[in-house]
Order: C-alpha cells, then sequence, then structure tokens
C-alpha cells in the first residue's frame, strides 16, 4: 500500500477543545484526484472537533471540497460540490476485531487504529471518496442518450455509454 496522500497524523493523548482545520494543498489534491480517478479536486478542507470517548476518539464535524469529475454518459467534465457532515470514531484496531457490528444510517464510522495515532486526513479522503456520485451525468448526457438509443432506464447503466460507442 502506498503512503496516505493527505496525511494528518493525529496523537489521541494529545486532544485539545480546539477543532482540527485539514486543508490539502496543491500536491495532496492531484494526489487524490489520481487516486480517485477524478480530472482535479479544487479544494477539499475539513473542521472537525475530536473528543475522547475511553480509547476512542470521537470526530465530528463538516467536509467541504470543490471536485471535476467527468460525466457518466459524455465524459465532459463535470464541476461538483460537496459539503458533508462527518461523524467518525477512531477505535483500537484489538476493538475493532472483537466485535462485528452494523451500523445504521446515520450513526459514526468506525476506523480502527494501531498505537496512540490515527490518520484523520485519510480518513477525510476516504469520506470524500464516499461522497462522489460514480454515475453523476452533466447537462448533455440526456441528448447523447437520446442520439446514441440510451434514453429507456435499462439502457442507462453504467457502462451504456461503452455499449454506445461500439455501435457506432
Amino acid at each position: 500500500m502506498s503512503a496516505a496522500e493527505f496525511p494528518r497524523l493525529i496523537d489521541r493523548r494529545h486532544l485539545t477543545a480546539q477543532p482540527v482545520e485539514l486543508v490539502a494543498d496543491e500536491a495532496e489534491r492531484e494526489a487524490l484526484a489520481r487516486r480517485f480517478s477524478l480530472v482535479s479536486i479544487d479544494r477539499l478542507q475539513a473542521t472537525l472537533s475530536l473528543e475522547a470517548d475511553g480509547d476512542a476518539v470521537l470526530a465530528t464535524g463538516a467536509m467541504s471540497a470543490r471536485i471535476v469529475q467527468s460525466c457518466a454518459v459524455t465524459g465532459d467534465d463535470l464541476p461538483v460540490t460537496i459539503d458533508e457532515q462527518l461523524h467518525l470514531r477512531f477505535v483500537p484496531e484489538a476493538a475493532a476485531e472483537e466485535e462485528e457490528v452494523e451500523l445504521e444510517e446515520g450513526e459514526l464510522d468506525e476506523i480502527p487504529y494501531a498505537g496512540t495515532t490515527f490518520d484523520l486526513g485519510e480518513a477525510v479522503a476516504q469520506s470524500l471518496a464516499l461522497a462522489i456520485d460514480p454515475y453523476a451525468t452533466g447537462p448533455n448526457a440526456d441528448q447523447v442518450r437520446t442520439e446514441k438509443g440510451l434514453s429507456d432506464e435499462a439502457a442507462s447503466g453504467p457502462f451504456a455509454a461503452l455499449a454506445a460507442l461500439k455501435k457506432d
């Protein structure tokens, strides 16, 4: 596994009441864009409050990003703004392995860590990846679907654009 593109290591023994501000620099945004197959990430930032809960750490706050991804139908650049509330819980690896729990929507995501440090930046990066709509479409998608005969629901899946190109 390669090194994290957006590392922000936090030692749980040194938590403060001040929220943690994370802002990805240009090199980090470029590396994350490659990792997530995006055209670009123009902005990625998060503000999170950290609170100890025994050996676990609760991280709550907001993440915002401005990305450019490819339209799932046309391949055109599609600018997208993402604003997400984050509710994360970092737990020691041993505790995470003891019991598998299925979380309901809105419950905290549990992220295991080893030792006394966890990577808050990687958690934000993964949260960004989960917030990206892999099937996002732009303003020309309907026109291209119609031109390529993909206007019905069954023909508009993730591989529909490829099938249409094959017809040409």
